[in-house]
């Protein structure tokens, strides 16, 4: 992702969502629970129940983008503990919890080979 958008924000939304849903229906699930602006270009960030899918979905100023990585043998280190429905990132954490890592730092997920 990094060069290919400048957001204003990084949403990362806690819960796990069912990954049948699409554009429409993430979006309504932002609009639903939350109090943040759709159309600000802003990402929202939503992984599966097994974590090791995730989907971002933002507004490029024409219509709604989404983005979708699967990562092959381990999962996204997502904050399942915490109180807080939306966290809010920053670009390097994006990064950091794209390429592996826990967003705070932690280690890095370890892929010998493909499946």
């Amino acid at each position: 992702m990094k060069g290919l958008v400048h957001p204003p924000a990084i949403y990362l939304y806690r819960e796990f969502v069912d990954f049948r849903k699409s554009i429409n229906g993430l979006a309504a699930l932002v609009e639903s629970e939350t109090d943040l602006p759709l159309n600000s270009g802003a990402l929202f960030l939503f992984t599966n129940k097994q974590r090791d899918k995730i989907k971002v979905l933002y507004w490029d100023t024409t219509g709604f983008a989404l983005w979708y990585k699967r990562l092959e043998k381990a999962k996204f280190k997502w904050p399942v503990r915490e109180k807080k429905q939306v966290f809010t990132l920053s670009q390097f954490e994006l990064d950091r919890l794209l390429a592996g890592f826990t967003i705070i730092g932690h280690k890095p997920v370890e892929i010998r080979d493909f499946t």
